[in-house]
């Protein structure tokens, strides 16, 4: 059967994995990396880069190198005024429009960029399993409403990927850690990430996975710690120098890279210093250097109350479980920035326990997309149960503007909700439905997801038709609303999928365009391929010459130099399809050259051996094996 990869979709970093042998095994990278940066970079004529390549070059190129796209999945412009300001690169669309970022003359989504990332990682998966991936288990943060969710289906759908289901990063998590844990019991999922953070109790049991409460923050995670931390370098150096290094994208570039390594150093040492040479220069040209020597405990103050933002959702995750801190067993930690130590003395101090490191905190979310994929393919048997939740409770806007809702909070997935409403007006032809997902108690403060009518409601005083209205929540915590008239049987049905922003015909229009840059980009290949080989044969010609100087006929000779000096003009040149010919010609010379000097090579050696060695005669004597014994002294 057809392998279900598992890919941990992150802000920062991705990763993807696949279940072998019943056990989930990470998939490294072309480059060798078992994560990949979620970085995308576009240089010159369309040319596009994914990952590593993408990272390493964005300090000089910081304008088009998209990353923290995450932060933009299934978000309206006017939802991402604080993101905005922290990424180099330029963010469009009205404000109640989805997010989209300027490329050039580009205007490209998140999920489109999301695709990208999640294409590199499915060629990566097919170059390791030696055989095609079409699907996928991919995660999401537990706290993502249904937009956020449906943008990245809809990334997967883009990239090649029909995406199997849509899991919880925490859900995951517990998963890999649980999978081979025979100890029944309760635990918290403690996952910060690069850009979101989620906690989620589970209680974990005979196979039996289930979620009972979730809650999170999706505006916190490691990048804004990087933020702080930049923020105050930069001010300490305007103290300084008198230059303010945010006016300078390529500086800006430099000194984030700088601030999220000092991070990384802080985890583990109790000073750090960051050092960035000619980071600038003065109204006289002068250059300017960065040196700034920073301790673990100014660090913490910077992040302070950053650090204290995760200490609410571990709260009400708890409250909304039921349960007290002295009932979890256990607290997984996931995501790179739980390596902070400030973040561990948190986990202590809000559930009363170290936390348990014994999984990879980077890898671990994809290794439990590739347990779920596992179990969805069948290579797992039916012994795996998974009840997740849904983060935010989804409702209707009734009289008064008021959110009444169907499906609370922490429901268990799938679910369906039905309840019957009727009109406010006499003689009311139609009701519209205004689908809702939130925790306010008025419906202009949620968020909407759709809106819709039901039309064709037959006259009558107000309060007698009657509505049905239906939520339809599938595995993947995406909504399908049913609204039906009781009196004529009449129904209008919609699946929720505007909220993305992408409609079908957008789909499909980006999954062309990935398919084209595919094409562009294995085309490409083949002519690095192709002009590798061309140098090499170059190469060859020319110590084939220089070898056999003075054995080589002149005219030999110059119609080889001419066929090099052509080969090379050819790969020098715009148009690719003559370096083919010009290889052949090249290469067929070279043959019959070769034939040729080996041929009168032969004949100068005589008729058999080696002419240094004396050739037997025919004479008739005989040679004699005589038999010889070893005499000892």
């Amino acid at each position: 059967m057809t392998k279900i990869i598992g890919i941990d979709l992150g802000t920062t970093n991705s990763v993807v994995a696949v279940l072998e042998g019943g056990e989930p095994k990470v998939i490294p990278n072309k480059e060798g990396g078992r994560t990949t940066p979620s970085v995308v970079a576009f240089q010159e004529g369309e040319q596009r880069l994914v990952g590593g390549p993408a990272r390493r070059q964005a300090v000089t190129n910081p304008s088009h190198t998209i990353f923290s796209i995450k932060r933009f999945m299934g978000r309206r412009h006017e939802e991402v005024g604080e993101e905005e300001k922290m990424v180099p690169y330029k963010v469009a669309g009205a404000a109640k429009e989805m997010v989209k970022v300027t490329v050039g003359e580009k205007e490209l989504t998140p999920p489109e960029i999301s695709s990208y990332i999640l294409g590199y990682l499915k060629e990566c998966a097919e170059d390791y399993l030696g055989s095609s991936v079409e699907k996928a288990v991919i995660t999401v943060p537990a706290y993502f409403n249904d937009a956020q969710r449906q943008a990245t289906k809809d990334a997967g759908r883009i990239a090649g990927l029909e995406v199997e289901r849509i899991i919880n990063e925490p859900t995951a998590a517990a998963l890999a850690f649980g999978l081979d844990k025979k100890k029944a019991g309760k635990i918290a999922v403690f996952d910060l990430g690069g850009g979101t953070f989620d906690v989620s109790i589970l209680d974990i049991g005979e196979g039996v996975f289930e979620v009972l409460a979730t809650h999170g923050d999706t505006h916190l995670g490691g990048d804004d710690f990087d933020e702080a931390l930049m923020n105050w370098v930069a001010d300490e150096f305007q103290k300084e120098s008198g230059l303010d290094l945010r006016q300078d994208q390529m500086a800006l570039q430099r000194l984030k890279e700088a601030c999220e390594k000092a991070k990384c150093e802080l985890s583990v040492g109790n000073e750090t210093q960051i050092n960035l040479p000619f980071i600038s220069a003065d109204a006289a040209g002068q250059p300017k250097h960065l040196m700034q020597t920073l301790s673990r405990a100014k660090f913490e103050s910077l992040v302070a109350e950053l650090v204290d933002r995760t200490r609410i959702p571990c709260t009400e995750a708890l409250k909304d479980a039921g349960l007290q801190a002295t009932d979890i067993a256990e607290v997984v930690v996931v995501g790179g920035s739980t390596r902070i130590p400030r973040i561990q003395e948190v986990v202590k101090e809000v559930f009363g326990k170290e936390a348990n490191r014994s999984v990879n905190p980077d890898e671990v979310v994809a290794l439990g997309a590739a347990i779920q994929g596992g179990q969805l393919s069948g290579d797992l048997g039916d012994d795996l149960v998974l009840l997740d939740v849904t983060p935010l409770s989804l409702g209707i806007e009734t009289l008064g503007g008021v959110m009444t809702v169907l499906v609370p909070r922490n429901t268990t997935i799938p679910t369906s909700k039905k309840e019957v409403f009727t009109t406010a007006a006499d003689s009311q032809p139609s009701v519209e439905v205004h689908v809702l997902q939130g925790e306010r108690p008025m419906a202009a403060d949620n968020r909407t997801l759709d809106k819709f009518h039901l039309d064709g409601i037959p006259p009558a005083p107000r309060g007698t038709p009657q509505v049905e209205v239906e939520f339809d929540l599938d595995a993947n915590g995406i909504m399908h609303v049913r609204a039906t008239d009781k009196a004529t049987a009449k129904e209008h049905k919609v699946r929720v999928e505007q909220s993305s922003g992408l409609g079908e015909e957008d789909i499909q229009r980006m999954q062309d365009e990935a398919e084209k840059f595919k094409t562009q980009d294995e085309t490409a290949r083949a002519a690095a391929d192709r002009r590798n080989m061309g140098d090499q044969l170059v190469w060859q010609a020319r110590k084939l010459l220089k070898d056999q100087e003075g054995t080589v006929e002149e005219s030999d000779k110059e119609a080889i130099e001419n066929l090099t000096a052509k080969l090379e003009e050819a790969l020098n040149g715009d148009d690719g399809e003559t370096v083919e010919p010009a290889m052949e010609a090249l290469q067929g010379a070279l043959t019959n050259l070769g034939e040729k000097l080996y041929k009168e090579a032969s004949e100068k050696e005589g008729p058999a051996g080696n002419p240094s060695e004396p050739v037997p005669d025919d004479s008739g004597d005989q040679v004699v094996d005589a038999d010889y014994e070893v005499k000892e002294d």
